[in-house]
């Protein structure tokens, strides 16, 4: 298996199609079969209660599967994502950044398959968990 971007290059090119996004999220690791990517938390991303919100927690899992499908596959903008199962486990820990451990199960030539382990910064327990299914555009 290999890498068709680099850490740097993905980041780049995230940042070029998504720049909506580019104070939220960053690439922590990158190998050709795993991604963490982390939630830069700010208060947009709290819910009443000081914990960070369901959408934040579904974004970066979403985020992480499209980073690691582009990072194998090139920079194909119109991957998108066909099915989600999301469990919230735990309530992460306030002030605290979201990391994501994002691993593809399977690359195939119309679907990819991942999970996401979700944990709030430095802690052991995860906090939610995903499993994401992305199409994958034509040639």
């Amino acid at each position: 298996m290999t890498l068709a971007l680099t850490r740097d290059e993905l980041a780049e090119y995230l940042h070029e199609v998504f720049p909506q996004i580019r104070d939220d999220f960053a690439i922590d690791d990158l190998s050709p079969e795993r991604i963490t990517m982390r939630l830069l938390t700010a208060e947009r991303h709290l819910r009443p209660g000081g914990t960070v919100s369901g959408p934040s927690m579904f974004a970066l899992a979403d985020v992480a599967v499209y980073a690691m499908v582009l990072a194998r596959i090139g920079k194909k903008a119109l991957a998108v994502t066909t099915n989600c199962s999301l469990d919230f486990m735990r309530k992460p820990e306030a002030g605290r950044d979201l990391i994501a451990e994002c691993r593809l199960l399977k690359l195939g030539r119309v679907l990819a398959v991942a999970d996401v382990l979700m944990f709030s910064e430095g802690g052991t327990d995860p906090v939610a968990r995903a499993s994401m299914t992305y199409s994958i555009p034509p040639a």
